[in-house]
């Protein structure tokens, strides 16, 4: 009898083959005491292995085809930094010369430790980041234990997928190279760097399928569904034969899709569209432009200052990775959001964790994004200068996060200020900037009356904006069926704030620019409720742009504005599904 499973899809289509069960290092992990007076030996192993990780990295690095997503290099770079990372060095050493623990058990500790910080933080992007340090210390554990990488001696044809705990993106060109088909973890979400990689490569994968290496076994025919998140173990071969037939249709499907990259996204109705890209690394921009992005509607620059914080990024190197952004984009407007960082995002495991208890009790309601910058001016007008020398090379847009009190308003404009001065006296070159607010929170929505008098655009993070509207703590799985960013307040709040904008003149005279750079936008099944709520920009993965592309094209503003506002007055689930179906419709 077939088995199903689900988990959170994060790259579209079908594969079907059988599985290939590659278990975690973790599992066989030895525990022992060192003898006394060898703890610098069980140190100088550990060494040794992070030597041999890094050779390793650093061997995969050199021989990445020219094809391959530009993801792959920057997430090498991400783990070889970790491996230098004074929690995954000095700290493990720490644990063998006070407790004599053996290598690997003081790893394990240690990542132990880790975990607990990123488990607390609220921001889905930066949480999935604990899979990079998970990653390493895989890698590490392995060296240590002297077994292969983490596929082994498998080879094999176009029939197997790759079922594990978590797979690193270092290890994914197996797929590249036609080893693998798709693949299952355990753990994961949308945004860790394992599904990143999984959608420029366009492979079906399901992450955070929990029991998944458990419950499949050696061989097992597995189906992997992309597009819902659904793995179904030990199909009848009718069950199978259904599937094939919908990887064939997916795969032209993609083919079609990739036939409208240039095609302008207008409606219609002749509404021109704009459909951005959010990006975490600068080499992100090429996947952008492969995907016909407009521009950059999101950079997140806390990948910039992560695992950094007793070496922040300095004004040079924030200053050369915005201009690489903007110099890419070739001339395409480019958003870059202020560091997003604080309370419950931690720039060192150990700053927020302190004898087993952390120092925040509430980290999604504490020192973070704009109030972590304000509390840090010095910080901030580095970011600050950095961005406006960048803008010298680009049409650029900041992004101010999580921005809810008037006084926040103007101590940022103040800083954007200073930094200009700063800039002047040095006889230094800063360009023009466009500047903007992030609404994540209920309270800046009724703010903005005050909010568009001073800014340029407005940005929607559909994300916070359901989390805190409904109090729903997006990491808590006790919870997450409530999370729903179709409930009549979310949508509520988002309609007030694209008619606001809209019906502004801010101070330049004009209507706001609104945009949404939340999951939302990146959704094909939402995107004729947003283009009905008058949404004109959207900002989304690159991997997203096509199918989305695709809606715009196929709608009409003008038919779909009363069936989004007739969406709006339902506030029973009975009554706003009709409403949506007839949307869709």
């Amino acid at each position: 009898m077939a088995l199903q499973m689900f988990g959170i899809p994060v790259s579209r289509g079908v594969a079907v083959g059988r599985a290939v069960l590659i278990s975690s290092a973790r599992l066989d992990v030895a525990h022992y005491f060192v003898d006394p007076g060898q703890e610098e030996a069980e140190v100088n192993r550990l060494r040794a292995a992070r030597s041999a990780v890094r050779a390793e990295l650093q061997t995969l690095q050199a021989e990445l085809p020219p094809d391959a997503p530009p993801e792959l290099a920057a997430f090498m770079d991400v783990h070889m930094m970790l491996l230098d990372d004074p929690q995954i060095g000095r700290e493990t050493a720490g644990w063998i010369r006070r407790r004599r623990y053996n290598a690997e058990w003081a790893l394990t500790a240690q990542l132990d430790v880790i975990a607990r910080s990123f488990d607390d933080m609220d921001d889905s992007y930066l949480r999935e980041r604990k899979a990079d340090v998970e990653q390493v210390v895989e890698r590490l554990l392995r060296a240590l234990q002297g077994t292969q990488g983490l596929t082994g001696g498998v080879h094999g044809g176009d029939d197997l997928v790759l079922v594990a705990h978590d797979i690193a993106p270092a290890d994914m060109m197996q797929f590249k190279q036609g080893v693998f088909r798709g693949f299952v973890t355990d753990i994961g979400g949308k945004t860790s760097h394992t599904a990143i990689v999984a959608r420029s490569l366009d492979i079906p994968a399901v992450v955070g399928a929990r029991e998944a290496s458990r419950l499949i076994r050696q061989d097992d025919w597995v189906i992997i569904d992309g597009d819902n998140g659904l793995l179904i173990v030990d199909p009848s071969p009718a069950i199978v034969d259904d599937y094939r037939v919908r990887k064939q249709e997916s795969e032209l499907s993609r083919q079609r899709l990739l036939r409208l990259r240039n095609t302008p996204a207008r409606t219609l109705d002749g509404q021109t569209i704009e459909l951005l890209a959010n990006i975490e690394l600068p080499d992100d921009c090429d996947t952008a432009l492969v995907a016909g992005a407009g521009g950059i509607g999101l950079f997140r620059t806390e990948f910039l200052f992560m695992n950094r914080s007793r070496d922040l990024p300095g004004e040079d190197e924030q200053f050369e990775a915005y201009r690489r952004v903007l110099q890419s984009m070739g001339g395409k407007p480019v958003t870059i959001r202020t560091i997003d960082i604080g309370a419950d995002k931690p720039l060192d495991a150990d700053l927020d964790y302190r004898d087993g208890e952390f120092t925040h009790l509430n980290p999604a309601l504490g020192l973070r994004a704009i109030r972590y910058s304000l509390s840090d001016p010095a910080m901030f007008r580095v970011q600050l200068r950095a961005l406006l020398r960048a803008a010298a090379f680009g049409p650029l847009r900041i992004l101010v996060p999580m921005l809810a009190h008037a006084r926040e308003l103007r101590q940022t404009l103040e800083q954007l200020e200073l930094a200009r001065a700063e800039l002047r006296a040095a006889g230094v070159e800063a360009g023009p900037v466009e500047l903007g607010v992030m609404i994540e929170v209920p309270g800046a929505v009724l703010m903005l009356p005050l909010f568009l008098r001073y800014f340029d655009f407005i940005s929607v993070g559909t994300n916070d904006l359901v989390q805190y509207t409904l109090a729903i703590d997006r990491a808590d799985e006790s919870v997450a069926e409530l999370y729903d960013p179709l409930h009549p307040a979310v949508l509520q709040l988002l309609a007030q704030t694209i008619s606001l904008s809209h019906a502004a003149h801010g101070w330049k005279g004009r209507p706001v620019h609104v945009s949404v750079c939340g999951e939302m936008a990146g959704d094909p099944q939402l995107t004729r409720l947003l283009l009905g709520l008058g949404l004109r920009s959207f900002s989304m993965h690159p991997a997203q742009i096509l199918r989305v592309k695709q809606e715009v094209l196929r709608a009409d503003c003008s038919r779909l504005a009363p069936l989004a506002q007739a969406v709006l007055a339902e506030l029973e689930p009975e009554g706003q599904a009709r409403a949506l179906a007839a949307l869709a419709g």
